[in-house]
């Protein structure tokens, strides 16, 4: 009986506590389901926010974007309505020029018409006074056989021996009038020829001088180079064969020599020395040594530039040796090298205008003054020289020929003979080419102007153009036209055999007459 009813008691505590716990949990719960649903209500509204912003946003953007695209459109429709309205106007313009073309057709065609109308009308009138002519001239034909006594044959025979006379005269005139005309052109194409030859060698002439200046890095460098008690400029200049010149020059050694090539060698072993740092006797001679075994090889290459630069083809190797030494050969301050290609550039030119042998000419006028390359350790002129170092290292005969005559030594032997001398004499007679002493000049052009007014009527004389025209103005009362032509001639003449000058002297002889009067 107690165990049932503590059983009992058992389950009914166990059930109120169940029940009690279930109702602290619903109470417990409910406190937590209102904060869950407080939170779900906040981010629900928050959500509502933020999403009603994006679509605010979102909206503007498009709306933005709509109407950007919208003005683009606009602007694409508005070119096309613009670019359609052009095309229509030139469309109406060239319909409207394509009526007035045909209505001009039609006129012309209907004109074409007319006058062909004419013509045929015009023909048959022709006919007609051509048989009534050939009538009339058979009636007068009798008529002078009639009364002249004579055949229409015998007549024509007279008339042929009375105009034969006067007909070789006026050919033998108009020949004459020919052969003026033929030289003067001549003389024209030849200034054209070689005006041309001349502009299209855009040459720059550089006056060779005696001294050449090596730029130092610093002021102690120049310590250096002369060294102790000088031991390092002795050594220099007993190698080189040159002077150096060390003076107040900031930075810079002075080099002199007559001779080009010792001075190109001292300059780039100076240059080498200045590079390397080590400056002493026994470094010295070992760099000049070492730069003069390979200057010939420089040389070599000199001459090869120099061949492929004018296009010539199979010229002998060793000639480029003496080319090269060209480059340090000058002539009057002018570089012999710069002046043989040159006359060769406008030797070419002017043959290739007058359809003679361009490849002759270019080959002679590279080579021309080889020579000289070797005159100053073996006899002979320049030109003899150049023959036959050519000669020797077989150059056709032709171009030995034209070598030959470009001091006119030899009779030429052809054209490209002329083409040599003429572009030699132009190439040294070009203003600045060549050195020429400012007092000698001075008195070149004294000597000229003195020579032209030491003739009859000559009123003044003017040097031009540095000396290469002479201006003479004569007195018109003292000498007439046909003078004043005589005068010229022995002006020229006389600047001849006179005066020593390059290229040619031109003598303007200027007679005039000049009335003067004053209104008053």
């Amino acid at each position: 009986m107690n165990v049932l009813l503590n059983i009992l008691l058992f389950i009914v505590g166990i059930g109120t506590g169940f029940g009690i716990l279930l109702l602290f949990k619903k109470k417990i719960f409910a406190g937590e389901y209102e904060k869950v649903s407080l939170l779900k209500q906040k981010l629900e509204e928050k959500s509502r926010c933020e999403f009603e912003d994006f679509r605010k946003k979102l909206t503007v953007e498009l709306k933005n974007e709509f109407i950007s695209w919208k003005n683009e459109y606009n602007q694409k429709q508005a070119y096309k309505a613009t670019r359609m309205t052009e095309m229509e106007k030139r469309l109406i313009q060239r319909e409207e020029n394509l009526d007035r073309r045909y209505i001009n057709l039609d006129n012309k065609e209907k004109e074409i018409k007319r006058k062909e109308k004419d013509l045929h009308y015009h023909e048959e009138e022709l006919v007609v006074l051509k048989t009534r002519l050939n009538n009339m001239h058979e009636e007068q034909r009798i008529k002078l056989e009639q009364i002249s006594g004579m055949t229409a044959q015998e007549a024509k025979e007279m008339i042929i021996k009375q105009y034969e006379s006067e007909a070789r005269m006026e050919s033998a005139q108009k020949l004459k009038a020919i052969e003026d005309e033929l030289k003067e052109k001549s003389d024209t194409m030849a200034k054209e020829i070689i005006s041309t030859s001349i502009q299209r060698v855009a040459s720059e002439h550089i006056i060779s001088s005696s001294v050449t200046v090596i730029d130092l890095p610093n002021d102690e460098m120049k310590g250096r180079i002369i060294g102790r008690e000088g031991r390092n400029i002795r050594a220099l200049e007993t190698a080189t064969e040159v002077d150096f010149i060390v003076d107040d020059t900031p930075e810079a050694i002075i080099v002199s020599s007559f001779d080009p090539i010792r001075r190109e060698i001292a300059k780039r072993a100076l240059e080498t020395l200045i590079t390397d740092g080590r400056i002493h006797p026994a470094r010295i001679e070992e760099i000049v040594e070492k730069i003069k075994g390979n200057f010939k090889k420089y040389l070599r290459e000199v001459g090869e530039n120099s061949v492929v630069e004018l296009g010539i083809r199979d010229v002998d190797p060793e000639l480029y040796y003496y080319l090269g030494k060209l480059q340090f050969r000058t002539s009057f301050g002018q570089n012999v090298l710069q002046h043989s290609k040159e006359v060769a550039m406008i030797a070419a030119f002017m043959a290739r205008e007058l359809g003679v042998n361009v490849n002759i000419a270019k080959r002679a006028g590279l080579l021309h003054d080889i020579g000289k390359s070797i005159d100053r350790e073996t006899e002979g002129t320049h030109t003899q020289l150049s023959v036959e170092l050519v000669k020797k290292h077989k150059e056709s005969k032709r171009v030995q020929e034209v070598i030959a005559s470009h001091h006119m030594d030899t009779e030429f032997t052809s054209v490209e003979g002329v083409l040599i001398q003429a572009a030699d004499s132009m190439s040294a007679a070009r203003p600045g080419a060549r050195r020429e002493i400012f007092e000698t000049y001075i008195k070149r052009l004294e000597k000229l102007e003195e020579l032209s007014r030491s003739f009859d009527g000559v009123n003044k004389a003017y040097a031009l153009r540095a000396g290469r025209e002479v201006r003479v103005i004569i007195n018109s009362n003292d000498l007439d036209d046909n003078r004043t032509f005589v005068v010229s001639k022995d002006i020229a003449k006389k600047i001849q055999e006179e005066i020593e000058y390059p290229g040619q002297i031109k003598v303007t002889v200027i007679r005039e007459v000049r009335a003067i009067e004053y209104a008053k």
